[in-house]
Order: C-alpha cells, then sequence, then structure tokens
C-alpha cells in the first residue's frame, strides 16, 4: 500500500503507541465502550528560573477541534497497525481489535467541556474535561496534550510580555527559532496571549492576521558589497515600500551611520507625502540607543516614529530596558513616557521557545467511570500529595470580591451551585487545616467557566476568532490582583474544593489506603 505519510504521522497516530495497547486491552476485557471522564489540568505555573508566573492564559483549543475533525481510523493507519510486531515477531494489534477501530474510525463518541481560549487558568483545575468510550478517550490523550500544553505555555510567556511592556505595540518574531511546525502553533498562542502580529506568514494567514516585518541585515550588505551604501539600501527599500517604511538602522553604526541615514530617507518620503514607520534596534544597549535614537528624530521633526526593539527579549529583559530608559532618558532632554510609549518589541527566541520552562506539566487523568447512569468517582493514590488528582465529575467556577477582582476558584461537584451556598467553604486541595469562609456579601458574582465544545463528536457553535479571544485575555487579566500579575514573586492564586469534594477526595484516599498491606500503610 503507498501510504501518505503525512496524513499518517499528522493524523489519528498522532499518539503514542502505549494509548493503542491500552485500547486493546480494554477492547479484550469487553471495556472498551465503557464511559469514562478524564481530566486535562496543568499541576503548576511556569517558572522561569528568576521570575515565575502567577497565571496562565488558556490556549489551543480551536486547533484540536480541527485536527479531531479530521482524524480517522482508515485503510492506511490500520495497515500501519496490522504490521507492528510483538517481541517474539507475532502482530502486535489482533485483527478483531484492528476491525473494530476501523468501524469505530473517529472520536464521534465524544464529548468535551474546556475553559474557552483567552481565559485565566490556574493550577490543579480542569481545563478540559473529556467524555467518552474509554478506548477512543485513552487514544485522544496524547494529541490533546500535545495540542494544549504548549499553546497555553506560549499564551502565557506573551501575555507575561504583554504586561510589563506597558501596552507597546509587541510583533512575534520566532519563526526561525522555533520547533519545527511548533512554529505555527506558537504564532498562533502568542497573537492569544498579546502579540499584535507575526512574521509568520502563513500562520497569520491562517487565523486572519496580516503578517508583519522589516528586512534583514543582509540586505544592506549587499549594496555595501556591491559597492553602494547603507543610504542606497535605505532608499531602495523606501521607495519600494513608501508607506511601510521600518529600517533597520544597525547593521554598521546604529547612531553614527543607521539612524542619520534613516532620517535622511524619512525627510525625502515627506516630502513626497508618505509617512515613515520607524526605526528597528536589533543590537547592543538597547535601551541607551533607543533615548539616542528618539532624540535624533525628535529633533528631524519624527516624534512618532516607531523604534522597535528585537533581540533576545523577554518579560525581565523588557523590564530592565522600561527601568533604565525611565531613569535615564530625563537626562538628555528625552520624556521617558513619551518614548516607552513609541516602543515595539520583537520578540522572537524566548517567546516562541518558553525560553526558562520549555513545557507545561499539563497532564489527563481518568477521574471517573460510568455505571449506567451513574458516575463512580475514581482517583490515583501519589506519593506526592501534591499529584493525587481532584477525582469526579466537576465543575469549575470563578468568584470575585468586592472588588470585582477574582478571588479564586472554586471546584465543586455536578449539581452543586456555589451561587446557592451561603456562607462558602473553600478547602485547600491538599491541607487539612486551611480553609476559607466566605459570606454572601464578600463574593458579588461566580461564574461557571467550563463551557461545551464538542457533543458526541461534534463541535458546539464556531469557534471565535482571535480577537474575541484577546478580548477575554484582556478581561480576565484585569480582574487579577495586581501581585497576582507581578512578573517577580507574584501572590498565589486560589484554587479551591468545595465541602463536598474535599469530602469525597478524603474517603476514596481512605479506602484506597485501607487496601494496602499494612508495612505499606506503616508507612
Amino acid at each position: 500500500m503507498d501510504i501518505n505519510q503525512r496524513a499518517i504521522d499528522e493524523g489519528i497516530l498522532f499518539t503514542d503507541q502505549y494509548q493503542l495497547t491500552m485500547a486493546q486491552l480494554y477492547f479484550r476485557m469487553g471495556l472498551h465502550e465503557r464511559r469514562v471522564q478524564f481530566d486535562h489540568f496543568f499541576r503548576d505555573y511556569p517558572d522561569y528560573g528568576s521570575h515565575q508566573a502567577g497565571f496562565c492564559v488558556n490556549a489551543g483549543m480551536a486547533w484540536l477541534l480541527e485536527w479531531m475533525a479530521r482524524a480517522r481510523f482508515g485503510d492506511q493507519e490500520i495497515q500501519v497497525l496490522r504490521e507492528m510486531k510483538t517481541a517474539t515477531g507475532g502482530q502486535l494489534f489482533a485483527d478483531d481489535f484492528l476491525a473494530w477501530l476501523r468501524k469505530a474510525g473517529d472520536f464521534s463518541g465524544i464529548s468535551m467541556q474546556a475553559i474557552p481560549e483567552g481565559r485565566v487558568v490556574h493550577p490543579n483545575e480542569p481545563l478540559t474535561v473529556v467524555q467518552g468510550p474509554l478506548a477512543m478517550a485513552q487514544i485522544l490523550e496524547t494529541s490533546l496534550l500535545n495540542h494544549l500544553n504548549y499553546q497555553v505555555l506560549i499564551a502565557t510567556k506573551a501575555a507575561r510580555i504583554r504586561e510589563i511592556g506597558r501596552g507597546g505595540l509587541m510583533l512575534e518574531f520566532g519563526l526561525r527559532r522555533a520547533h519545527d511546525r511548533g512554529a505555527n502553533a506558537g504564532a498562533r498562542a502568542a497573537l492569544i496571549g498579546g502579540a499584535d502580529f507575526s512574521s509568520n506568514v502563513g500562520a497569520s494567514a491562517r487565523v486572519g492576521f496580516p503578517a508583519k516585518g522589516t528586512h534583514a541585515h543582509s540586505m544592506v550588505q549587499l549594496f555595501i558589497a556591491l559597492g553602494q551604501t547603507e543610504l542606497d539600501a535605505f532608499r531602495a527599500f523606501a521607495e519600494l515600500y513608501p508607506d511601510d517604511c521600518l529600517l533597520l538602522v544597525d547593521t554598521i553604526d546604529s547612531l553614527e551611520s543607521g539612524v542619520p541615514n534613516a532620517i535622511v530617507v524619512f525627510e525625502e518620503l515627506r516630502r513626497k507625502g508618505h509617512k515613515p514607520v520607524g526605526i528597528r534596534l536589533d543590537s547592543g544597549d538597547l535601551a541607551y540607543l533607543s533615548i539616542q535614537a528618539a532624540k535624533m528624530l525628535d529633533q528631524a521633526g519624527f516624534p512618532e516614529a516607531s523604534i522597535v526593539l528585537s533581540n533576545n527579549l523577554d518579560e525581565l529583559v523588557i523590564w530592565q530596558i522600561i527601568t533604565q530608559i525611565t531613569e535615564e532618558a530625563p537626562r538628555y532632554g528625552v520624556e521617558a513616557d513619551k518614548l516607552i510609549s513609541r516602543l515595539v518589541y520583537g520578540v522572537g527566541t524566548r517567546l516562541i521557545t518558553s525560553w526558562g520552562e520549555p513545557a507545561l506539566g499539563g497532564v489527563y487523568k481518568l477521574v471517573a467511570v460510568s455505571e449506567g447512569e451513574v458516575w463512580i468517582p475514581a482517583i490515583k493514590i501519589s506519593e506526592s500529595v501534591a499529584k493525587t488528582p481532584n477525582p469526579g465529575n466537576k465543575r469549575v467556577w470563578r468568584l470575585y470580591d468586592r472588588r470585582g477582582k477574582a478571588t479564586a476558584d472554586l471546584l465543586c461537584l455536578e449539581g452543586e451551585d456555589p451561587r446557592q451556598m451561603a456562607p462558602l467553604t473553600l478547602h485547600h486541595p491538599t491541607e487539612h487545616t486551611k480553609y476559607r469562609l466566605l459570606k454572601q456579601d464578600e463574593v458579588t458574582d461566580i461564574e461557571p467557566l467550563l463551557e461545551e465544545v464538542m457533543v458526541e463528536g461534534r463541535q458546539v457553535g464556531d469557534a471565535p476568532g482571535i480577537d474575541a479571544i484577546r478580548q477575554r485575555r484582556s478581561e480576565d487579566i484585569g480582574r487579577l490582583d495586581t501581585g497576582v500579575r507581578r512578573i517577580m514573586n507574584p501572590h498565589i492564586y486560589h484554587v479551591s474544593l468545595s465541602q463536598r469534594l474535599w469530602d469525597l477526595k478524603q474517603e476514596l484516599i481512605r479506602k484506597a489506603m485501607q487496601s494496602l498491606p499494612n508495612n505499606f500503610r506503616e508507612k
């Protein structure tokens, strides 16, 4: 059979082998169509070493749903599985199991709820709830985690950069340094998290945004190698793009050559009725160079020209640049606030790779198994108490205080409605002695976070556009305490359990421990 390799490695076999071997075990035991619930959540915020996140931004669901809509077990996929062998050379997947897979075909039995993209999210709360036949829900795990974890990671990094940049324009420049086609998902997540535009042409087109960029040092180098000058290169670029002229000025010397030559070209454009966009600085002391370039541009009559900064920027580097400008700009007669407001941040490597924290610890855990119409809670006991997931069929609620700020997220069992509870008991997920009591007048709003996104394999509604997702992000971050938004040592945002969920979790832990041999229990 002539196998379309791209369709194979990016289709329904975009999964780990053990998902399929487990699925065959469930099939052999007659459990493959038993309905189950898995929760997808992450355990810890990204920790970048010198600084930490105090919140995350949810992202990735739209692309997961697209993948699920086209992923299916066809003839090619079944043939790949049929050819897989055991250690002794036998057929790893039996023909009857393969026949069932071919008949099952796809994820049409799966239903999902999720916290919408763009919403602020926190550790140990379900971002995605999957219900469906056991075998297919198990096979879904790997791709779900792949699609969602990375985009959450990049959207979070972008949101932090957006926060520290005081709302300055932000461009995602990471395509060349990204991990293969992960660049496309990264560009989308960056746009959700706070980037205004991306240089990635294909990914930008896919989400309906114009791509943005400047030019490379090689353009100036080429002109010089051919016996011309930096000024000639700038003029050629300006002639072709008179209304989109943004010039990279550090190929030779930013202040002695690049900025003066850019000003000459900008004056020529202005005489022709065009408005230049600005300059880009890609090396050196970016704070000092920004101050001096701003002074030169102001004196030449271009106070609105943008100054694009690039070269290994992230939230901490941008914070340092802004701090230095605030302190030093007045010394040179430049208004710091006006200069900061015209800065544009071209963020590449450290955004697209989530520099300092390369992966989100997102997991996919079985939390309930159906028995007819009843959901039986399931739990995994870990040596680390923090790794013991919250069992059962749950809902996620966000509580807002008198200031309208988010004060806690509350996990409740299905059927519980915290809007009907007074006072509210909020249990710490693992600490027996830690809980809060909230009186009715201490909570001004209680909002459910999970929404249906798929019912029996059919997507619910149309996926929102990036603009709508970004609006959600902006509103959610705006309702966080300043301490939670802080770049360094953020305050802890509490994700709590209802009294009923806390009691259920403790009961399941107690029963699980009672089933252990005495010598293990004594440990």
